[in-house]
C-alpha cells in the first residue's frame, strides 16, 4: 500500500494534491510544530498584477503546534482573502461553479487554523474527485520525530511504500531507516502542468484554487497527466 504524508496547509498547491491522488492513503500531519514564515498558513494566487500571497494571521506563541494555532480574528483577513479571490478569478470559466462554497468558508468565523484547513481540504478533494483515504496524524497518536515517526505512521495505517517528495531526502528523510523497516520509497517525479490562466504569462506552483477556477471538472486530469 502506497502512502503519502504531508503537513496540513492553507490553500495547498498542486503538487500537494498530486501526491494525495497517487497514494492509497494520505496521512495529514496536523499536530507538528508551526513554522513562522513557512507555507503552513499561506499560499499564492494569481492576480492581475501577478502572484499574490494570502496569509492566515496567527496569534503567535512560542513553539506551538499546528493544532494549537488560533487565528487572529482582530484582523479582517476573511474579507480581504475572499475579495482577493473574487478580483483575481471572477472572470475565469469556472468561478461561478466554486465561488459559493469558497465564499461560505470566508463568511464563517474560524477560531483554529486547523479547523479551516481541514474543512477546505475536504472540499478541494471532493471538487477534484480525489477519493484517497485521508487519515490525520493526531488521531493515530504515534510518537517520535522525523523518519522515526514517519515509519510509525506508515505502520499504523498498514502501508509498505512511501510516496515522498525528493526534497525530503535532502532535509530529514533517512532512506536507510525506511529500508530497514521494510518500507519502500517512491519519489514524486512530477512537473507542474501548464494550463489556461488569466492575467498574462503562465505562473506555476499556485494554490489549488487557480487550477479549479481555470479548468473546472477537468482539473484532476490536468493535475495527473504530463504535459504534451
Amino acid at each position: 500500500m502506497l502512502a503519502g504524508i504531508h503537513q496540513l496547509h492553507y490553500l495547498p498547491w498542486l503538487r500537494y494534491f498530486e501526491k494525495i491522488a497517487r497514494a492509497d492513503v494520505f496521512i495529514v500531519l496536523d499536530d507538528i510544530q508551526f513554522t513562522k514564515n513557512d507555507w503552513q498558513n499561506r499560499n499564492r494566487i494569481k492576480a492581475k498584477g501577478g502572484p499574490v500571497v494570502l496569509t492566515l494571521p496567527i496569534q503567535q506563541k512560542y513553539q506551538q503546534r499546528l493544532d494549537q494555532c488560533h487565528l487572529d480574528n482582530r484582523l479582517p483577513w476573511r474579507r480581504k482573502h475572499w475579495e482577493s479571490l473574487r478580483q483575481a478569478y471572477g472572470k475565469t470559466p469556472y468561478f461561478d461553479r466554486y465561488a459559493p462554497a469558497l465564499e461560505g468558508f470566508y463568511a464563517r468565523e474560524w477560531d483554529h487554523m486547523n479547523a479551516l484547513n481541514r474543512a477546505m481540504l475536504d472540499y478541494f478533494l471532493q471538487a477534484l474527485g480525489i477519493t484517497t483515504e485521508i487519515v490525520y496524524a493526531s488521531e493515530l497518536k504515534v510518537p517520535g520525530s522525523a523518519t522515526e515517526r514517519l515509519i510509525g505512521l506508515m505502520k499504523a495505517v498498514g502501508a509498505d511504500e512511501y510516496y515522498s517528495g525528493a526534497y525530503a531526502l535532502e532535509v530529514y528523510l533517512d532512506a536507510d531507516a525506511l529500508e530497514l523497516a521494510g518500507i519502500g520509497l517512491q519519489l514524486q517525479e512530477w512537473t507542474a502542468p501548464v494550463y489556461p490562466q488569466l492575467h498574462g504569462d503562465f505562473v506555476k506552483d499556485l494554490a489549488i484554487v487557480d487550477l479549479l477556477f481555470n479548468c473546472g471538472p477537468d482539473s484532476l486530469r490536468v493535475l495527473l497527466e504530463p504535459n504534451p
